[in-house]
């Protein structure tokens, strides 16, 4: 028999095999590495869709609360009751307030207790004055709104009051006793009615007879009882339930024949920033909404930075004072306030990690329900 030759056959060698792994591995890495940079970049896209939605709730719900300033007030502002100390802003029914040392500010005067459309709130823009992580070096702040709800008219209730000292109101409405002013959006305890008493003036205008105010007050809902009577009880959260003038019972005093009275709820709306804290750890910090006397509300997550500028009438100048952050401080009438600059910035859910993302969203809102000053009159700028 013949055996057959073997024949050997030739394999890659060792350099070959080298070159081809190495070939390959290069291969890989560059597909891991574009894989990675695809997934990065949806991530961020992601992130900055998501900060850009929130930030623009927060500057939509604060350019609403914002441009209503004013309205429903008395033109210069309001002179609260003043016999019981400093009423309080920001704070709720349990006695946590929000704002840290926000009370209602001085008038021209000196006087304390005075409600202007517009309470800016330099530098205590964070309950409880917590640091907020990943924020800039740079103040927060803090804005409280103010002006009538006229989604909730009370021009369909007649008010009188029954006991001066204790500031009771029977609510009646025709003879019959309504229950929806308890309804989902009616009032609540912590809610504020602003009383306005008039007399009818010389003068007349398109609507008729000018009318001449008396007297008012604003008055924190203590308690509803039923549907006819609400409390305006001493100590009261925010205690604007205090005696003297400008109080519900000098109200109810002036409250007499040949008088009418007018009567709104009012929106004290204080926006701030909130560092929420759960099980030990630190949680992202968030805008907050907080309404009268009643519990703040998150507005928008991932929300680090708050700060406001104003732009206000220097009526001594007759000049515009733009920008200033700090008007009271710097000796300026909140009442003049012609329009209110925001910035809000908001970072990404991934807060911790290398690639989080922040940005600024900035606006501005026209305080159109303010003081008006023509300053074409004469050669003196004219407020009112």
């Amino acid at each position: 028999m013949k055996m057959p030759n073997a024949r050997s056959q030739r394999g890659f060698s060792l350099l070959e095999v080298t070159i081809a792994t190495a070939l390959g591995l290069i291969i890989i890495l560059i597909m891991t590495s574009l894989f990675k940079m695809g997934i990065t970049a949806t991530t961020t896209v992601t992130q900055r869709a998501e900060t850009q939605q929130n930030l623009r709730a927060a500057i939509e719900m604060m350019t609403t609360d914002i441009g209503m300033a004013g309205a429903g007030l008395p033109s210069g502002g309001l002179q609260l009751a003043t016999n019981g100390g400093a009423i309080k802003v920001g704070c709720n029914q349990a006695g946590t307030c929000y704002v840290p040392g926000a009370t209602y500010p001085n008038s021209g005067t000196g006087t304390i207790n005075y409600m202007y459309g517009i309470l800016p709130g330099f530098g205590n823009g964070v309950q409880n004055g917590v640091a907020v992580p990943s924020a800039p070096g740079v103040v927060n702040d803090s804005i409280t709104s103010i002006y009538c709800d006229y989604n909730f008219p009370l021009t369909n209730f007649t008010f009188s009051f029954p006991s001066t000292t204790q500031a009771n109101v029977v609510v009646v409405n025709g003879g019959v006793i309504p229950n929806n002013i308890l309804a989902p959006g009616g009032l609540n305890v912590g809610d504020l009615l602003l009383f306005v008493v008039s007399t009818p003036g010389n003068g007349t205008g398109n609507q008729g007879t000018s009318l001449v105010q008396t007297a008012a007050a604003v008055g924190e809902v203590t308690g509803i009882p039923n549907g006819t009577t609400i409390n305006f009880a001493a100590s009261d959260a925010l205690n604007f339930n205090q005696t003297g003038p400008n109080s519900i019972a000098a109200v109810a005093g002036a409250f007499v024949a040949g008088t009418t009275m007018s009567v709104c709820r009012l929106n004290a709306v204080t926006y701030f920033l909130q560092v929420p804290a759960a099980g030990g750890t630190v949680q992202t910090p968030r805008l907050m909404r907080q309404v009268n006397g009643l519990n703040a509300v998150p507005v928008a997550d991932n929300i680090i930075n708050l700060q406001f500028t104003f732009d206000v009438v220097n009526s001594v100048a007759g000049t515009i004072s733009a920008n200033q952050p700090d008007p009271v401080g710097n000796g300026l009438s909140p009442a003049l306030i012609q329009k209110v600059n925001m910035w809000v910035m908001g970072q990404s859910l991934l807060n911790s990690a290398q690639n989080a993302q922040s940005m600024y969203l900035a606006s501005s809102v026209s305080a159109r329900n303010m003081s008006f000053c023509n300053s074409y009159s004469s050669s003196t700028t004219v407020c009112q």
